[in-house]
């Protein structure tokens, strides 16, 4: 991301996408909001498709703190890389599928946000389509392609 790189600091997007993790985690669905910028972008991958705004993106917190974190069974981050411009956080999940207990791969990857510093810019997220579809659950039919 141009331009990114001289208003962050790998510690300045390290303390925010904590701070949005932990918040994120915690259920705390105001103050995650607040660590994202008015218009947040969020990606599936390999799905290729996104959400963009802030409507859009609070109903996802929504969804994921009311009904996807009670079916995590638990989680372990495998590894983490920083830079000026994302927080990578690499995860095995398991969740309560629909049949038993699943393990799933998940690959997270907070944005700064151009221009501006303290905020982020949304999130790339990587997994299998089963996992995203419970995860992102009724905003899943929003979503868009992101080639259009």
């Amino acid at each position: 991301m141009p331009g990114v790189e001289s208003k962050w600091t790998s510690e300045s997007m390290r303390e925010v996408g904590v701070r949005h993790a932990t918040l994120e985690a915690a259920g705390d669905l105001e103050a995650t909001m607040e660590t994202l910028v008015e218009v947040p972008v969020y990606e599936f991958w390999p799905i290729g498709k996104r959400m963009v705004g802030r409507e859009a993106v609070r109903r996802y917190y929504e969804h994921l703190i009311n009904d996807f974190m009670p079916i995590q069974i638990s989680y372990t981050m495998i590894e983490e890389t920083i830079s000026p411009s994302a927080l990578s956080q690499e995860y095995m999940i398991e969740i309560n599928g629909p049949q038993g207990p699943e393990t799933h791969r998940v690959l997270g990857v907070l944005f700064a946000a151009k221009d501006t510093t303290g905020v982020l810019g949304g999130e790339r997220i990587w997994g299998s389509e089963q996992f995203l579809r419970q995860m992102i659950g009724p905003i899943w039919d929003e979503l868009e392609s992101i080639s259009d």
